[in-house]
């Protein structure tokens, strides 16, 4: 089968498209899915450039963590799927192939209003999203979330499931088009943070008359963290997802002390397969009906043949995409 291969770390120019061997007969409880697209996430990036390696039993040089697809075999334990069936799910690594592996439960159905582009755009975004919004913080109608880099897949994501859930949203960005771009989503207001973070804790004091925002969803990282925190109402909670800006900050205890802080981090890739089924299941069930009925949606930047997968990560390195960069394999 073709697939993506990292066969240097570094730039663009160590990714080629190669002949390796397929996936064999799947046992047990696994599939095998034929893959018709995939996304590229900054892990791909981080994975491209030798920071991130692939958790044990993925492929160390075939990046991808989400696809869409059709079921091509099942294991003999399999009763949920069978040949032909359109699913979509995450993966350890591997997805930017002609073929994937994976255990039966972490697929789900593909409705059927949505093409292999919009539901390859969609598993990581919104099932991160999902989890870390309503598993992890428990955002709560009425509740105010600060989602910062709202035009990132996540951002999109998350922007769109807090409001359907009856959150007040708001967002930043780097650049005054993303957030323009992303009012459509349902912001309820948004500020261009430059090299100043305090420029976004500004806006929250304004936008909650100076009660904060309970949840965040952050998705850049160090440089923020203290901005964050003065942001944040009593018994507010952090969502740590994202370390663009640096995985290190100074630490105020006071500060969380005295507003009863939550402070989590999260990762999808990484976690246990058990956890990644339930994750999975929530979305099946919470958030696959909204995509169905359009209540929400994928937000797409570009699509890109295999072949172009060079091209496909320059768009990414560039930091102008807004929404999912995706990889059609024919």
């Amino acid at each position: 089968m073709k697939a993506v291969r990292i066969v240097r770390p570094g730039g663009v120019e160590g990714l080629e498209v190669c002949e390796v061997e397929t996936p064999g007969t799947p046992a047990a409880d696994r599939v095998l899915v034929r893959v018709r697209a995939a996304a590229l996430n900054r892990a791909d990036v981080w994975q491209r450039l030798g920071r991130y390696p692939a958790p044990p039993g993925y492929p160390t040089d075939i990046p991808g963590l989400e696809f869409a697809g059709e079921v091509e075999e099942i294991g003999a334990e399999v009763r949920s799927w069978k040949p032909g069936d359109r699913v979509f799910g995450i993966i350890g690594g591997g997805a930017q192939a002609e073929y994937v592996l994976v255990p039966a439960n972490q697929l789900s159905e593909i409705p059927g209003n949505l093409d292999w582009a919009a539901a390859a755009a969609i598993p990581e975004a919104f099932i991160t999203a999902h989890d870390t919004l309503f598993t992890q913080a428990k955002l709560q109608i009425g509740e105010a979330v600060l989602v910062h880099a709202v035009g990132s897949g996540v951002g999109t994501a998350a922007i769109q499931l807090a409001r359907t859930a009856g959150a007040k949203v708001y967002g930043t960005s780097r650049t005054a088009d993303k957030l323009e771009r992303a009012k459509q989503y349902g912001l309820n207001g948004s500020v261009v943070v430059g090299d100043n973070p305090g420029t976004f804790a500004d806006a929250v004091r304004e936008w909650t008359n100076d009660s904060g925002v309970n949840v965040i969803l952050d998705l850049v990282g160090a440089a923020y963290f203290e901005a964050n925190l003065s942001s944040l109402a009593q018994r507010g909670r952090i969502m740590l997802v994202g370390t663009t800006s640096g995985a290190k900050a100074m630490l105020d205890f006071s500060v969380i002390m005295r507003k009863r802080l939550t402070i989590k981090g999260t990762v999808l890739r990484a976690r246990a397969d058990e956890e990644k089924a339930r994750a999975i299941r929530l979305f099946t069930s919470h958030v696959v009906p909204l995509l169905a009925d359009g209540t929400v949606r994928p937000v797409i930047d570009s699509t890109y043949n295999l072949e172009e997968i060079r091209e496909a990560h320059s768009r990414l390195d560039s930091n102008e995409s807004f929404g999912k960069v995706i990889l059609l394999i024919n």
